[in-house]
């Protein structure tokens, strides 16, 4: 006898003069079909899309930076002439600048009685502060008016990234316009280490901030009032990692099946239960007919 190689044909088919169609089957076919394509439209959504997972963990993520964090500030002082206006650095390593002018621009406002101060500098990591104060000025004028707002204050690369929500500019919009004029304003950083990585694999290095502040009058030896606009910052051992991800394509092959298998299975136990109920309803009522 010959060797028959469809014996082991698990998927046996019922000839169709066997089947009996109904308008039962008929409409919960439909309804299968329609759930099905809504079922995978929504897996291949989930897996077009990326998600973005965040962790945290104790390093310094940004080691051929040299040391060096990437600063920029963007402020404005109304009432300040931009003759005044300077910028000042100071840190643990030693490091003491004052009236830093390198990658930095004075926009004059009000008439030249206010100015607009935006630069771009660099810190270390190590705990310090820079300063918007009148201490480079060649001459002191007698009440310096402090009053101001802060357009940005960053750190690092910027991140154009809308799924993470972060204090990357916490201080962008502070509106220190109706303080004392006199008054210096002490800003308190956190700063914490950010990495974005992508799927290519590349990594972007970002810091975000905390910020708390506090407000006060502020003399010289000589018993002069002289107010500043400080930012001290210190850096934290945390950082944070967004990594994006995609669902992997096995998984989605899966998930598909399961979805179309599940499916049919659950309409044929269905139509089955119906079918079955309808056969043994006729029976009942042939039998009290006869």
């Amino acid at each position: 006898m010959p060797f028959d190689v469809r014996r082991f044909d698990i998927y046996r088919k019922v000839p169709k003069d066997l089947t009996q169609p109904t308008y039962t089957g008929a409409f919960i076919s439909i309804l299968c079909c329609v759930f099905i394509l809504f079922l995978f439209l929504s897996e291949l959504t989930g897996f077009i899309a990326t998600e973005i997972v965040n962790e945290l963990y104790v390093d310094d993520p940004d080691k051929d930076s040299g040391g060096k964090i990437d600063v920029s500030l963007n402020i404005s002082l109304p009432n300040l002439h931009c003759d005044l206006v300077g910028l000042d650095i100071q840190d643990e390593m030693g490091r003491h600048e004052v009236g830093l002018i390198d990658n930095s621009m004075k926009i004059p406002l009000n008439q030249g009685d206010g100015c607009r101060f935006e630069g771009e500098f660099t810190i270390n990591k190590v705990p310090g502060n820079f300063h918007v104060s009148t201490h480079s000025a060649t001459a002191q004028p007698q009440n310096p008016d402090m009053t101001h707002t802060i357009h940005k204050l960053a750190f690092g690369e910027k991140l154009q990234v809308q799924k993470v929500q972060g204090a990357f500019n916490a201080l962008g919009g502070a509106d220190k316009l109706s303080s004392n004029p006199l008054a210096s304003h002490d800003y308190i950083l956190k700063i914490v280490p950010t990495v974005y990585e992508d799927l290519s694999g590349r990594q972007r290095f970002s810091y975000q901030y905390t910020v708390a502040n506090k407000e006060y009058i502020a003399y010289s030896h000589t018993g002069r009032i002289i107010p500043a606009i400080w930012f001290r910052y210190d850096l934290s051992p945390i950082t944070v990692k967004y990594t994006e991800r995609r669902q992997p394509f096995y998984r989605f092959v899966t998930t598909i099946c399961a979805i179309v298998g599940g499916t049919f299975t659950v309409a044929g136990i269905i139509d089955s239960c119906i079918f079955t109920a309808s056969e043994a309803w006729k029976k009942i009522q042939i039998g009290k007919m006869s």
